[in-house]
């Protein structure tokens, strides 16, 4: 059989743990038997990012600028123990954020809907798209551990030496400090990115944050995307037929769970984060959701969102066959091969990243699947299997 070919490379950014092991094996079984892959590659593993000073991980992202897609395995993002456990040089930063930051982007997060897999709210019927800012917040913060008593200020100084203060608190004992930040260029391309994104697909855009609370910092959010509705997407989100509005985070929270779905979810940084694991959880599972970066400068970056599945890669190294739920990883794979293809009018290569996806949410709705699936299908031709006979079903279908 003929292979595939490509002109343009996507920026391939390998990871750790168990799913590198699922890296190499969707590689090796689903995409090199049918396309004649070019990829740039960069090893985002633990240790080669030690060795370079994380170096690698700017050089991927630059790459991505590059090329204009680039697909991303999951990484680990050091604490204590994995500073001991790899005999890390330092406590690196987050990879993602790092990427996140160069790329200027917003993260789209979406549930992998099949039949038979039924969400934990009765009511979602379609999928919940959540719209992750990707900068600042707790993701770039700066934080002091307060030995004693002491007055605690924020302080501003501008170009021209002049200061602002602003007390935080003065401290009767010892506490702890953190102060975070984002820029009006970053937020603005984040409003710009979900309102394309709701143009694109169609749907309803809800924005909720806390400004009853965070009078400038969250404020400013609100005022952003309100502003740029007004003056810039309020006609065509009407004749699209599609609506924006905005909520407190608390009200959308209690909202979406008696929505039936089909809409997007924009969130800040760390609200995006914790919601879309809720979402993806709710719908089945972390496995089962697509992940892209979108930037303003015209890139795409897709991973899975889940981690890098430790638990499993533990019983791997002790011989245990791989069992681990491959999905979300697959589905970053084909989300980069099928925007190479549009990219590139590369039509073959689009249709193949369909048609990948279609086979597995074939195999699943067969009966055929991983564990942490059958735990909550209704399938009563459920079978659960490996990875290595989940990827044999899905060749199969293919």
């Amino acid at each position: 059989m003929n292979k595939i070919p490509m002109t343009t490379p996507i920026v391939e950014m390998d990871g750790d743990e168990m799913t590198r092991i699922l890296w190499k094996m969707i590689k090796d079984e689903l995409i090199l038997p049918y396309v004649d892959l070019k990829t740039e590659y960069y090893d985002l593993g633990l240790e080669h990012r030690n060795e370079t000073g994380d170096q690698v991980t700017k050089d991927s992202a630059e790459a991505t600028l590059k090329y204009g897609v680039a697909v991303k395995c999951a990484t680990i993002t050091p604490n204590a123990a994995r500073v001991k456990e790899y005999n890390l040089s330092e406590m690196w930063k987050s990879p993602n954020a790092t990427i996140r930051a160069i790329l200027d982007g917003t993260v789209f997060r979406a549930p992998i809907i099949v039949k038979g897999i039924n969400p934990c709210v009765r009511n979602w019927k379609k999928p919940i798209t959540l719209a992750r800012h990707a900068y600042g917040d707790v993701y770039k913060n700066t934080e002091i551990k307060i030995p004693g008593a002491g007055k605690a200020e924020l302080v501003f100084t501008a170009a021209d030496g002049t200061e602002t203060r602003e007390l935080i608190h003065e401290f009767k004992g010892p506490g702890i400090i953190q102060g975070i930040h984002n820029t009006i260029a970053s937020i603005t391309s984040f409003a710009y990115a979900c309102f394309n994104y709701a143009l694109e697909t169609k749907q309803d855009l809800w924005f909720a944050t806390k400004d009853t609370i965070s009078k400038k910092y969250d404020h400013t959010f609100k005022d952003i995307f309100e502003d740029l509705y007004e003056s810039e997407y309020k006609d065509k989100f009407e004749k699209a037929g599609i609506k924006y509005f905005y909520t407190l985070i608390d009200d959308a929270v209690a909202r979406v769970m008696k929505e039936e779905g089909g809409f997007i979810w924009a969130c800040k940084n760390y609200d995006g984060d914790v919601m879309s694991d809720m979402v993806s959880s709710a719908f089945g599972s972390l496995s089962m959701m697509t992940s892209v970066l979108v930037s303003p400068k015209g890139v795409f970056e897709y991973e899975a969102a889940h981690g890098t599945i430790q638990k499993h890669y533990y019983r791997y190294l002790e011989g245990e066959e791989p069992k681990s739920n491959p999905v979300a990883t697959i589905f970053a794979w084909t989300g980069a091969l099928k925007k190479r293809g549009e990219l590139d009018g590369n039509a073959a290569l689009t249709e193949f990243g369909d048609k990948l996806e279609k086979a597995v949410i074939k195999t699943i709705e067969s009966g055929v699947m991983t564990a942490d699936l059958s735990r909550i299908s209704d399938n009563p031709n459920c079978k659960t299997v490996n990875t290595h006979d989940f990827f044999e079903a899905i060749k199969s279908n293919m």
